[in-house]
């Protein structure tokens, strides 16, 4: 059996609501050899998430989302960021589960075929968050205006441009959110198969 590589000592909750702030006392192994001293950490949870990248083969387009967000008060250019499409995961529901509702929801955009890019951590030093990103195939020719749910008080204005606009617009640094970054650099390296792969053959 493996010996342990970290032991919480305590646990306890300092804030509970919409998230939660979780306060550890917790030691780890060390490169070195032997233990860390107790460390105190604070680990904000606020549930998985999936986000998905909007792409038209045909067009060869991508859907953009642009919204406010408070942790974005201080950027430089405002709290209304350019993103893609994103929800937190319910119980009971996979992630592509919530790519699929959420495109319809806040793009008006059903979506066909899925691929999934790739997981990562958010923010590992200060948040458990984890997203599962994901490509998907529509169709953005009548893709725009505004949406969102007005129960969750959600102000989403849609925009399709083509993808070379979109990556322009991510190496300018207009785009400043990681899921919107990680989705088009990926589709930067494979644009190319990707539409082959969605795309009709013409053969």
């Amino acid at each position: 059996m493996m010996e342990p590589r970290f032991e919480i000592i305590e646990r306890s909750t300092g804030y509970a609501g919409f998230f939660r702030l979780m306060r550890y006392r917790l030691r780890h192994r060390l490169f070195k050899g032997g233990w860390s001293p107790v460390l105190t950490r604070e680990l904000f949870e606020r549930g998985h998430a999936a986000a998905l990248l909007p792409y038209d083969p045909v067009a060869d387009r991508v859907i953009l989302i642009e919204q406010f967000r408070i942790g974005a008060l201080a950027a430089p250019n405002g709290p209304w960021l350019l993103e893609i499409v994103a929800g937190i995961i319910e119980a009971g529901e996979t992630p592509e589960d919530v790519v699929r509702r959420e495109a319809v929801e806040e793009t008006g955009c059903p979506v066909r075929d899925v691929v999934p890019i790739c997981e990562y951590l958010v923010s590992p030093g200060g948040t458990s968050e984890r997203i599962s990103l994901f490509c998907g195939q529509v169709d953005a020719s009548n893709a725009g205006g505004i949406h969102g749910m007005a129960d969750e008080a959600e102000d989403i204005r849609v925009t399709a441009m083509s993808a070379d606009e979109a990556i322009a617009r991510m190496q300018d640094g207009a785009i400043i959110s990681a899921a919107p970054i990680i989705a088009l650099q990926w589709l930067m390296l494979t644009r190319e198969s990707l539409r082959a792969l969605w795309l009709p053959s013409t053969s």
